[in-house]
């Protein structure tokens, strides 16, 4: 199943391995893992939960 990351980006919802909130230079991003390699990261949030809460809306 695909799920839509951006207006660019749709991922392998089966594919993905791993999710990591990860706090940046500029902000906070959210990572996509396919076991160990990055597949994609997201927008940048000023906050963990605002990046937990755009995670649980778009697995949902």
């Amino acid at each position: 199943m695909f799920i839509k990351l951006n207006d660019r980006v749709y991922l392998n919802k089966d594919r993905i391995t791993r999710i990591k909130i990860d706090q940046v230079q500029d902000g906070i991003r959210v990572r996509f893992y396919e076991g160990v390699t990055q597949v994609a990261k997201s927008q940048r949030f000023e906050t963990i939960e605002a990046a937990q809460a755009w995670i649980d809306g778009l697995l949902k």
